[in-house]
């Protein structure tokens, strides 16, 4: 499963480590956009399997950001 950022901006601050286990609805990356924090959730419980993006990293709407599998 693919957790995509909502909206271009900065990764401000990356809130799990692979191996994470998460559920519906923990933050996992907060985006800064607008000068806003926008935390992105977690729309699947499962464990992170990898992070595609580092802390400082800018993102286009929809880039995916972690995957997480079972």
């Amino acid at each position: 499963m693919e957790i995509l950022s909502p909206m271009g901006g900065s990764i401000w601050k990356i809130e799990v480590s692979e191996g994470d286990t998460v559920a519906v609805g923990d933050v996992v990356v907060i985006l800064e956009s607008m000068k806003m924090e926008i935390p992105i959730e977690a729309t699947e419980a499962g464990i992170v399997k990898e992070i595609k993006v580092a802390e400082g990293d800018f993102v286009q709407e929809e880039a995916v950001v972690i995957l997480i599998g079972d």
